[in-house]
């Protein structure tokens, strides 16, 4: 069985709630966190074995500074497969919300992603196993414990699953900063797949192809394109925009 350490305060109490065997919580002596009551009391709750360590003891075991005083030893990040994204979608009775990336690199950026579709609501979050991040402690502190709420599954051929998502009803809408249509212009009030590219190359040509719209956000200024997590965040959020309208 995989094991891996996990800290920062949100992601170790998300951890805890979630389904996963936890098996060492470590805490620095000097921790002050008014968090620290909850998060002790959910270990002791899953009957996880708290130990106290030096706070660089901790730097170390976590191979970063930012750990905010406390480490968990867990085992490894349990990845869904799209069928079980498809699987809550239906049984949720709402319309589908899916977010699909191509080859996002930095964990910081697929971390704030995985928020952001947590966030707003989406049924889950594909990955490609090669060429991309993945669901690493570093996402799971960026994303400040909502791995732990959404399926995250990774998939060998992104191309492949999104035409399988295509014949169980979802739409496909790609981000290009090309694309003749802007993003408000768009009813993203059905079953939708959002699809953003990585970091500098964008959604790749064999990816596009399968999009069934490719949508840009209207940008101004001198800088030509957004952060992957940035664009991210605004699609999922104008798709939320809209639902919540169609139901006033």
């Amino acid at each position: 069985m995989k094991e891996e350490i996990l800290y920062g305060i949100n992601s170790v109490i998300e951890a805890l709630r979630g389904k996963r065997r936890a098996f060492e919580l470590f805490v620095s002596r000097d921790a002050n966190d008014r968090r620290m009551e909850k998060l002790l009391k959910l270990a002791a709750e899953k009957g996880v074995p708290v130990r106290s360590r030096d706070k660089r003891d901790i730097g170390r075991l976590c191979g970063s500074e930012h750990h905010q005083g406390l480490a968990l030893r867990l085992e490894g990040f349990p990845y869904s497969e799209v069928a079980d994204i498809v699987s809550s979608w239906r049984e949720s009775g709402e319309s589908g919300l899916i977010l699909a990336l191509d080859g996002v690199q930095d964990p910081h950026n697929l971390g704030a992603l995985i928020r952001s579709a947590a966030c707003a609501g989406a049924h889950g979050v594909i990955i490609p196993k090669d060429r991309a991040a993945r669901v690493t402690a570093t996402v799971e502190k960026s994303a400040a414990g909502a791995a732990e709420t959404i399926p995250v599954a990774q998939v060998t051929n992104l191309a492949l699953a999104l035409d399988e998502l295509k014949k169980v009803g979802f739409w496909i809408y790609g981000t290009a900063d090309s694309a003749a249509s802007p993003l408000y212009g768009k009813d993203l009030t059905g079953n939708v797949v959002v699809v953003i590219g990585g970091e500098g190359e964008g959604v790749r040509p064999l990816v596009r192809k399968k999009c069934d719209f490719l949508v840009a956000i209207p940008l101004r200024g001198g800088v030509s394109s957004l952060n992957a997590s940035v664009a991210g965040g605004v699609v999922l959020f104008e798709v939320l925009r809209q639902r919540l309208a169609v139901k006033q």
